[in-house]
């Protein structure tokens, strides 16, 4: 007794294509940093490579602005791109990056919220 692989094909056909639709319909939608993709708003934050790869390194002001507008508009973001991959592979280490809006004098930085295991300054 033969069986027909062709209900088969369609079932599978039919589950790869409601996968692809989750994958594509989550691509678009808003996360941490809002629309901006992570990769993006970490760009944004290369003034602060130096700072916040050396707890000693001057934060300059052109981080101080960049973390502050992040801030203002997804508090979020920061948090999400300190314990981002990215983050990793550039040399971070968020026990440090986490202070920069301290060092900056940002009033809304959410002082005392956690950010995986390290605590906002």
């Amino acid at each position: 007794m033969a069986l027909s692989l062709k209900p088969y094909c369609l079932v599978v056909l039919f589950l790869i294509s409601i996968s692809l639709n989750a994958l594509v319909s989550d691509a678009g939608a808003a996360g941490e940093c809002g629309r901006i993709p992570i990769r993006s708003a970490a760009a944004s934050l290369s003034p602060c490579l130096g700072a916040a790869r050396n707890a000693r390194a001057k934060v300059p002001p052109a981080c101080c602005a960049k973390v502050g507008a992040l801030l203002r508009t997804s508090p979020r973001c920061l948090c999400a791109i300190l314990l981002s991959p990215l983050a990793k592979q550039a040399g971070i280490m968020p026990g440090i990056a986490i202070a920069i809006p301290k060092k900056c004098n940002i009033r809304n930085r959410q002082a005392g919220k956690k950010c995986g295991r390290y605590t906002v300054p």
